[in-house]
């Protein structure tokens, strides 16, 4: 069957769910090989880093029981072919950001960033204390898969661009590299969107075939090289405020898995997750300083183009709104956000600004 035909015909996968329950799992028993399948490059700056932290912390906490083998991009399948290979069965748990995966249902986007959505902190209040890892686990009973978020990037920088944006109408046939739901809003404003690895960014900027692209910020930025190319940074963005990475195993491994084995993966991924955004907010102020020092200009885009931005991020949740799960997940992220925000914004956010004011 269809996958979004299933979608339309079950209720949040329910089905699939009672099928995987007729049974009781038989755990294995002895040392046992996951192979784990990246969308990323060996090596790449925090993300290759958290899907290694990921794998090392479970192989440590089962003591060698559990070994897994980590594939990088290209390794065994392509950057974006891993949910299709975690699925299939080809392997047996991928370490992305589920924003890869929107084709397979729009609402994996909420579990990496979408555009005006959360920050890491309100990401976590929803995901641990709210609806999220309910939501992401009815997701995956869709497509056989048993997820965990498992890494943060922090907020992602707007990117880098060979002129600078002065109004809304600079995205106009702008040749610009964007993920997620984030790309699918420049497309509205006229940009020619492309989703490419991030082992391939750069040198499609360097070659002409990218006007612009955003990656992570910073740090991972700078270690890409794009300041390189281009000089123009906008350190702020409004397609990812909180970008979650995720752990997912193939539902039936999982399940097979004995219950002390499952504990191990979720934790190994919960602790990833705060692991991985401290690797990268620590490292990002440092690597900013060191940009602006060989050149880089840093800017923010104008309040014209943050409308812009705005009014294209509605049009794209209107495309989605027919669908009822992601509807659901929408509303639940909203509320969420909104409590969070409320209580931050009085707290953190006077704090912050009462200690830059007098700290001078």
């Amino acid at each position: 069957m269809d996958r979004r035909s299933f979608l339309k015909t079950s209720a949040l996968g329910g089905s699939a769910a009672a099928a995987s329950t007729l049974a009781a799992p038989a755990y294995a028993q002895g040392k046992r090989t996951l192979t784990m399948v990246t969308s990323w490059g060996r090596g790449l700056a925090g993300v290759f880093d958290a899907a290694q932290r990921s794998a090392d912390s479970i192989n440590a906490m089962t003591d060698g029981q559990l070994t897994v083998d980590i594939k990088a991009a290209g390794e065994l399948v392509g950057a974006f072919e891993v949910f299709d290979a975690v699925t299939s069965g080809q392997a047996d748990m991928y370490h992305a950001a589920d924003y890869y995966f929107v084709s397979q249902h729009p609402a994996y986007a909420f579990f990496t960033a979408i555009p005006f959505g959360m920050t890491a902190q309100e990401l976590v209040n929803w995901y641990y204390q709210g609806d999220g890892h309910a939501m992401h686990d009815q997701l995956g009973q869709i497509f056989g898969l048993k997820s965990f978020l498992a890494g943060n990037t922090g907020a992602q920088a707007g990117g880098w661009f060979r002129k600078e944006i002065t109004g809304p109408g600079d995205f106009n046939g702008l040749k610009f590299r964007m993920p997620g739901l984030g790309g699918k809003a420049l497309g509205f404003m006229g940009a020619s969107v492309q989703n490419l690895p991030g082992a391939e960014v750069y040198q499609a900027l360097a070659s002409g075939a990218l006007d612009g692209t955003e990656w992570i910020g910073p740090w991972a930025d700078e270690k890409a090289g794009f300041q390189e190319i281009t000089k123009f940074y906008y350190t702020a963005g409004f397609h990812e405020p909180g970008a979650g990475l995720s752990l997912a195993t193939n539902r039936d491994v999982f399940e097979s898995l004995s219950p002390a084995h499952q504990k191990v993966i979720e934790i190994a991924a919960a602790e990833c997750h705060q692991w991985n955004l401290a690797q990268f907010l620590n490292n990002n102020g440092a690597a900013l300083q060191r940009l602006q020092a060989g050149g880089v200009k840093v800017l923010e885009f104008p309040d014209s183009v943050w409308d812009a931005f705005g009014d294209a991020s509605k049009k794209v949740y209107d495309e989605f709104m027919g669908d009822d799960l992601f509807k659901e997940v929408f509303v639940s992220v909203q509320d969420s956000m909104k409590a969070s925000s409320n209580w931050l914004t009085k707290s953190e956010g006077v704090y912050r600004k009462q200690r830059d004011r007098v700290l001078g």
